[in-house]
């Protein structure tokens, strides 16, 4: 058996194989709620045998979306859509993950086939927040800071869609604290010049994650994993560094984080070199500090996902646009790894062998 075809364990929840379907947003909700296309987007990744399915990042609260169309877990009437959703990944062998997200100052924009823009008022653009007053660029809205009353009742609003969570079947949760959302803005000190408790210092930046992380440990099972999606760099000087992700993670761990999941950039607009695997040194370098993490980015062949894992960068392989090019990836990549005992879906039996 290939690594990438072995079982992996976090807490009480094994994963079938350690092939992890990236959240992505799909842009196409109403009013945050799941229909047939999250069904379907989500359901034919577990046909094709990813060990862990995640839903795109799912708002807690209105404002949180980075669109009118994203998946939303603010009221308890949008449990009903994911559990639908929840229960065929699991019917299919795999485990159903959700993000939970807030977009802060990168909040009320359309969605990216219609220009990625800010939305106007009377496209229904609402006020954005941020940890400071400081917008993302010059085409982008000035956030609003948030007081200290708005930061406890921002950490609630994840508390209650964490609850919600449970109900709707997900197995695992994952905090979305990259790409110059809500969290990352208030780690970094490119997006948080706060004064108070909650700016300045490093302790005092990474306050609110780890009450964040405190306080949704506290509601989600605990034989259940919860996971922290971060960006390892800003990839800028004066930003968030490598060295800010490595002593963050054992302080993550104490609270109970059980991987991280190691992204980059998206909090400024900077150059970033891009290529083939070139996020996997941060996934690395975070698990040397003795936490698990997934590796993710531009990682499209089953012998580069081998490799990462045989060689101890990483202990997840998470793969976003290679599964939308190809929801079966994993089926091909168990065989071309040797793995021909690997399962396929009963009723794609037929197709597994050639002849």
């Amino acid at each position: 058996m290939s690594l990438l075809f072995s079982p992996f364990t976090l807490r009480s929840i094994t994963l079938p194989n350690r092939i992890v379907v990236s959240p992505m947003c799909q842009y196409s909700a109403t009013d945050g709620f799941a229909n047939d296309w999250h069904l379907v987007h989500l359901g034919s990744r577990a046909v094709g045998g990813a060990g862990l399915v995640f839903t795109e990042a799912i708002a807690v609260v209105p404002e949180g979306r980075i669109s009118p169309n994203d998946l939303g877990l603010w009221t308890d009437d949008q449990i009903a859509p994911l559990q639908r959703i929840t229960s065929f990944i699991t019917a299919q062998g795999s485990v159903p993950g959700i993000q939970l997200a807030h977009a802060g100052r990168k909040a009320s924009l359309t969605h990216p086939w219609n220009g990625d823009r800010l939305l106007t008022p009377a496209e229904g653009g609402w006020q954005t927040v941020a940890p400071s007053a400081i917008p993302f660029s010059a085409d982008k809205s000035t956030p609003v800071a948030l007081s200290v009353t708005e930061i406890q009742q921002t950490i609630a609003a994840f508390v209650a869609a964490t609850h919600r969570a449970v109900a709707a079947g997900f197995k695992v949760l994952e905090l979305h604290g990259a790409h110059g959302y809500l969290i990352h803005e208030f780690l970094s000190p490119l997006s948080n010049t706060r004064t108070d408790e909650y700016g300045g210092s490093y302790e005092n930046r990474t306050r609110f994650l780890l009450q964040m992380i405190e306080a949704v440990r506290a509601a989600w099972p605990q034989e259940y994993p919860l996971l922290l999606r971060i960006s390892a760099t800003d990839w800028t000087d004066g930003g968030w560094t490598i060295q800010d992700s490595e002593r963050l993670a054992p302080l993550v761990q104490q609270l109970g984080v059980d991987l991280i999941d190691c992204s980059s950039g998206g909090n400024v607009l900077t150059p970033i070199p891009a290529g083939p695997s070139y996020q996997v040194p941060f996934a690395a370098a975070v698990r040397k500090m003795g936490v698990p993490t997934g590796a993710v980015g531009i990682i499209v062949t089953a012998q580069q996902a081998e490799d990462i894992l045989t060689e101890g960068h990483a202990d997840l392989i998470f793969m976003a646009r290679e599964l939308l090019r190809n929801p079966y990836f994993p089926l091909q990549a168990a065989a071309q790894l040797g793995d021909v005992e690997h399962p396929w879906p009963v009723q794609y039996e037929r197709a597994k062998r050639k002849k």
